[in-house]
């Protein structure tokens, strides 16, 4: 496995985007597989619309199917502030999401605390990682369910 720092990446936007513009390049390349430091890691691809921009976006993100629920986590490697892309679902929860080869449209759900709360242990036990992010960060790594739309 690859390993990176990803604090240094949090604060290097064009190294972030130049990892994340290889991983969708692979993962699309590799019928929604990646290799690294993502290898094993079920990923998708959020396409979804900036806030601000109005411009789409692309995100590969891990994702979590928990008690039949696709669920994304907005860990940010555990930075003290939500990903762009969180702030992006909150404003529009319109979003495309490519998955292994399938592709389809859906509406992203901000969980409430309470659901948020039962799941994320969940979460954890499938990634230990984000249980170490959500200790580095006093704000409440917020979870996102994916609905087919």
């Amino acid at each position: 496995m690859t390993e990176f720092n990803s604090d240094e990446l949090l604060n290097n936007r064009a190294a972030l985007d130049d990892v994340n513009r290889n991983v969708v390049e692979e993962f699309r390349s590799n019928g929604g597989k990646v290799g690294g430091p993502f290898e094993g890691v079920d990923i998708l691809l959020l396409h979804n619309t900036g806030a601000k921009s109005g411009q789409r976006r692309v995100s590969p993100l891990a994702s979590f199917t928990v008690d039949g629920r696709l669920l994304i986590v907005g860990s940010y490697g555990g930075a003290p502030k939500d990903p762009a892309w969180v702030h992006n679902l909150r404003a529009n929860p319109d979003v495309h999401v490519e998955i292994g080869t399938d592709a389809y449209d859906a509406t992203a759900h901000e969980l409430s605390r309470d659901e948020r709360d039962a799941l994320y242990d969940k979460v954890v036990a499938a990634a230990p990682a984000f249980g170490e992010y959500q200790a580095k960060t006093d704000r409440v790594i917020p979870l996102f369910e994916l609905i087919r739309a």
